[in-house]
């Protein structure tokens, strides 16, 4: 056995009557193909064409689409969203609220995506980024689930996803992820759905590719089914647990995408490395982008609607029991090198795939996007979600929801999407509202801070997911504008030899939090920074990107107050800022370009921000990246 696979106990959420078998007896079909390299996701490498795959079995998938066929288009359940908890306890009352009660003797595969991710980064050199977080399901969520199922009385549990590196990658991705750990504590198997020699030789073969009868008229006849997957369709419960997140091809990634996991075609060998196929338009359509090829965007289009039609006729044979989808937090962007994570933390659940996705496509903003239809030639969401409504004939407009979480899309969602067609969608506003009121500058959170809104963030200038957290308020009147910062997780790095009531052009170099504002909302090149630590050392200057001139003589007038925590790794930063320029911008209804950053840490810098810049290296110098300082009435 080369691959990982941890202690396996089985699990059960069987249905009342057995369904037919699906394995027969026969050889497998293949096609040539030229072979290009998996432009998706660039965890996998370039594959030349080898020598054909030939297997022993085949599975009827004339059965298995006319089951799920019939399933999905009668299924009209409920989808549940639930809020607030850690993703341990959402996974579990997920779990509890959605996933079908089957005898406890049943075998269940949980497919997460584990495979999904960008590729390994040294979180040293990536602001401890390890390139998997924030890609893959979290498994704290799908510990969650899998004790749901525990106390169910189910102990045949697998947890597999495809893969297309080499079995010591597997290994270590399972490492780095925290699934091999996580599973091992939970006595459950850990798998990849891939074979051919490469990961399981002596055991149970799970990965086996199967060759599938009865879809010569789909768009993928020669798909194969791991062996481990059709186990599961003919007897078995099969849980698909996919992270909730933007995607730079697919528009996002949920459950429908999510079948690209199990995907193996016979067309060469090994078979899990054909997973390119899926999409093999996509090379020619980003040669031609980067080209500036003017029908580049129209042959995007087209590839992504082959991409869908190929996923659903997947989602067809191989059609999930029941769909959870991890969003805490879920995540804009473009799913591999830019997150961009919600505020709030949910998960969403049903036994319809398609209906799922369209509530995960409504929280993510991605469905019934004008803007999204003007880049990708009318599409309002993605075209999966489309293709798979019209195969099953699923109305889609008016979806039953449950859950606490359930008021999360009574309102527009803002939607974040950096798409590799060249084209990116940000949220309408991103927006810090200063209520009117003056407050005493002692760095203390007293009464005047409750009238004022407080914007919390956790990212940092890339737009990835930070464990440190930072709120800031804001205030105005005649005299100045008043901000209050409180931090958490900070290290109180600062030199506090150096006198506070003199200017640190340094400053930057220790934990301080950095406020930009530009007082013509017509020339946010030209802007004001002011630099605050949590001692009450400053900085303040005005920048002119424009004419690249900086002026440290220029002076914000400030008022300072500081307090700190050491223990509970907190500080409070409170300052006023009086200077003439920005006095002269305060009226209500004043809409002030603003940018709100955060320099945390010692030898391991964390660069904070609010409104990330999404630079190839920290720099919170991008004008086009900032928010708006709203001054309420």
């Amino acid at each position: 056995m080369r691959g990982l696979v941890i202690a396996s106990l089985v699990i059960a959420c069987g249905r009342s009557e057995a369904p037919p078998p699906v394995v027969v007896v026969a050889d497998a079909a293949r096609a040539p193909d030229a072979a290009v390299a998996d432009t998706t996701s660039t965890a996998s490498p370039v594959w030349k064409p080898g020598p054909a795959v030939v297997v022993e079995t085949r599975v009827d998938g004339a059965a298995l689409r006319a089951r799920h066929k019939a399933r999905l288009a009668a299924d009209r359940s409920p989808v549940t969203v639930l809020a607030d908890g850690s993703p341990l306890e959402l996974g579990e009352k997920l779990c509890e609220a959605v996933v079908p009660k089957r005898p406890a003797g049943t075998k269940v595969l949980i497919k997460p995506n584990l495979g999904g991710f960008d590729w390994f980064k040294d979180p040293k050199q990536h602001g401890g980024d390890n390139g998997v977080a924030g890609r893959t399901t979290d498994p704290e969520f799908v510990r969650g689930v899998i004790r749901c199922l525990k106390v169910r009385g189910h102990k045949a549990i697998t947890i597999a996803d495809g893969f297309t590196g080499k079995a010591a990658d597997w290994t270590r991705l399972a490492k780095v992820s925290g699934y091999a750990a996580m599973a091992a504590e939970e006595g459950v198997t850990l798998v990849a759905i891939d074979d051919d020699g490469v990961f399981d030789v002596e055991g149970d073969q799970p990965g086996k590719p199967l060759g599938i009868r009865g879809i010569e008229d789909t768009s993928v006849p020669t798909l194969l089914v791991a062996k481990l997957v059709a186990e599961h369709l003919q007897d078995g419960l099969y849980i698909s647990i996919p992270k909730l997140k933007a995607h730079r091809f697919a528009v996002f990634s949920l459950g429908i995408k999510a079948m690209q996991g199990t995907v193996m075609y016979s067309d060469s060998a090994p078979a899990f490395r054909q997973k390119w196929r899926s999409h093999r338009e996509l090379d020619k359509v980003l040669a031609a982008i980067k080209s500036g090829d003017p029908k580049a965007r129209k042959a995007y289009v087209s590839a992504l609607e082959k991409f869908a039609e190929r996923m659903v006729d997947v989602l067809e044979l191989e059609a999930p029991d029941v769909v959870l989808l991890e969003g805490t937090p879920a995540m804009g962007g473009d799913g591999f090198q830019r997150l961009v994570p919600s505020a709030e933390h949910v998960a969403i659940g049903g036994t319809n795939v398609v209906l799922v996705d369209r509530v995960g496509a409504e929280f993510l903003g991605l469905w019934n996007n004008d803007a999204l239809a003007r880049e990708l030639g009318g599409h309002e969401t993605s075209p999966l979600l489309e293709v798979a409504a019209k195969r099953f004939g699923i109305a889609l407009d008016h979806v039953k929801l449950a859950g606490n979480g359930a008021a999360l899309l009574d309102q527009p969602r803002p939607a974040t999407l950096v798409a590799m067609a060249g084209f990116e969608l940000a949220p309408m506003t991103k927006e810090l509202h200063a209520a009117k009121g003056h407050v005493t500058i002692d760095g203390t959170v007293d009464d005047a801070w409750a009238r004022a809104k407080p914007l919390k963030f956790t990212t940092d200038w890339a737009g990835r997911a930070t464990p440190i957290v930072t709120t800031v308020r804001a205030l105005w009147s005649e005299q100045g504008l008043a901000f209050l910062w409180e931090l958490e997780g900070t290290s109180l790095h600062t030199d506090q030899t150096r006198p506070v009531a003199e200017e640190r052009i340094d400053l930057h170099e220790e934990d301080c939090v950095e406020l930009f504002l530009a007082p013509d909302p017509a020339k946010r090149t030209s802007y004001f920074e002011l630099e605050v630590g949590p001692y009450g050392h400053f900085f303040d200057l005005a920048v002119d990107r424009a004419t690249r001139k900086r002026d440290n003589a220029w002076s914000g007038a400030l008022e300072i107050g500081t307090t700190r925590d050491p223990e509970r790794r907190r500080a409070v930063i409170e300052f006023a800022v009086a200077a003439p320029e920005v006095l002269a911008t305060l009226a209500a209804g004043s809409k002030l370009p603003i940018g709100l950053y955060r320099m945390e840490g010692a030898k391991k810098r964390s660069y904070l921000a609010a409104f990330p810049t999404y630079t190839p290296k920290p720099s919170f110098h991008v004008p086009a990246a900032f928010g708006q300082l709203i001054l309420d009435p």
